[in-house]
């Protein structure tokens, strides 16, 4: 299973972004597609996550009422539009494949496939 996220950048506080993340390979190794951020010095940290086959979605709280995951099956895509971006959302982002169970979708440990990472920057 390969993938490849993309679509960070520079972006105001207060503006948006949406990355996407493109599946390709063995998909049905991977029941769930997660966002995970990491800053420098600080351990990977849990975004989002959506369920492949029911569209379920997870949020951290700290995201919750800012950030929106989906999927485009035909396009074996999934996507974290970003909105209300502050400071504190810099980071390098990276979608991730695998298929924890519910208890563990927040942890990273669980998750296979990894994409190579694309930097958001959040200007105050």
């Amino acid at each position: 299973v390969q993938l490849q996220a993309s679509g960070g950048g520079l972006v105001q506080a207060g503006g948006s972004l949406r990355l996407s993340c493109a599946v390709s390979g063995r998909t049905f190794r991977t029941d769930y597609i997660a966002w995970f951020r990491q800053t420098p010095g600080k351990e990977r940290e849990f975004v989002s996550a959506i369920r492949w086959s029911t569209s379920t979605t997870y949020y951290a709280e700290s995201v919750k009422g800012r950030f929106t995951i989906s999927k485009d099956n035909a396009k074996n895509a999934v996507y974290l539009q970003m909105n209300s971006l502050k400071p504190e959302d810099t980071a390098v982002y990276y979608c991730a494949g695998g298929r924890p169970i519910v208890t563990t979708i927040r942890r990273d440990s669980y998750y296979d496939y990894w994409g190579q990472g694309t930097l958001v920057t959040v200007s105050s």
